[in-house]
């Protein structure tokens, strides 16, 4: 019941909804309401926000694959111009009024967005929560009760506890922040340029990643090998089963209807144009 395959694709519906907080104008201007100038002090403040006024080394730590340097350059000097709690108000404003203009205050009120919150809120109850730290903080976030709102925590929460199983699976495989993106970017997932630009590596990082991993037999002339496609699956399939159990909460029937209410409303942020074409995420593509 409700398969790892289940956890991808949910991951793939919902991830746009989530990411409004960094790719909506209104979420951007209500960061800079709040005191934060530019993008990065942004996103630091507001997804960390969960976590308290940590230091960058928790930071580098939880979010994985960003250079610490361009963490350092951010934190903890954004906790100068907005405090946790301050940046939690913001990003969730700035969620509100962003998705009533991408879905309409119809949806807002409809029993579509209750139903999908409801949905969502039962599978974000049950993550479990040792090991998953910013999947953890995210549980004890309050939110307002408007069934919007609600979704969007809900489904924050449960992004965040699979990435935390994703950091868990590349470990495993004893591959590092930079590595990963060298994967990624060599199984076409996301590109240099982008992931260089999003995550803050330099050529020097990138290139010697690039040239462990050829040491490792998983990349040769820059394509990935038969070893490094294995390894790059494993890693994948790894994430879809550590994300896997909250989804259980609702089971089969539970997971396609909330996949059913999810598909309209990425539908809709896609052709609103809040969802960057090959952004850094890597969440894969959908057809319809």
């Amino acid at each position: 019941m409700s398969a790892p395959g289940t956890a991808r694709r949910l991951w793939a519906l919902a991830e746009p909804f989530h990411a409004l907080t960094y790719f909506a104008p209104e979420c951007r201007g209500a960061a800079e309401g709040a005191g934060l100038r530019g993008f990065w002090n942004a996103y630091f403040a507001m997804r960390a926000a969960p976590l308290g006024a940590v230091g960058p080394e928790v930071v580098t730590a939880v979010f994985y694959n960003f250079a610490p340097a361009f963490v350092a350059r951010r934190v903890p000097a954004v906790w100068d111009d907005v405090g946790p709690g301050a940046a939690l108000e913001a990003r969730l404003a700035g969620v509100d009024v962003a998705v009533r203009r991408v879905l309409g205050d119809d949806w807002v009120a409809s029993d579509r967005a209750v139903e999908a919150m409801e949905l969502a809120a039962t599978a974000a109850a049950a993550v479990d929560l040792p090991g998953r730290p910013l999947a953890a903080a995210n549980t004890a976030v309050e939110v307002p009760g408007e069934p919007h709102l609600v979704l969007w925590q809900a489904l924050t929460t449960l992004r965040e506890f699979r990435g935390d199983g994703h950091t868990a699976a590349l470990v495993r495989q004893d591959v590092d922040g930079v590595q990963a993106h060298v994967l990624a970017a060599a199984a076409g997932r996301s590109d240099r340029a982008w992931l260089q630009k999003a995550r803050g590596w330099d050529d020097a990082a990138w290139d010697g990643a690039t040239a462990r991993l050829v040491e490792r037999r998983w990349l040769d002339g820059g394509e990935l090998t038969a070893e490094g496609l294995a390894v790059v699956a494993a890693i994948e399939a790894d994430t879809d089963r550590l994300a896997a159990a909250p989804w259980r909460a609702l089971g089969d029937e539970g997971c396609d209807r909330l996949a059913g209410l999810l598909a309209p409303v990425r539908r809709s942020i896609v052709a609103a144009g809040d969802w960057p074409a090959g952004n850094p995420i890597g969440v894969p593509e959908l057809e319809g």
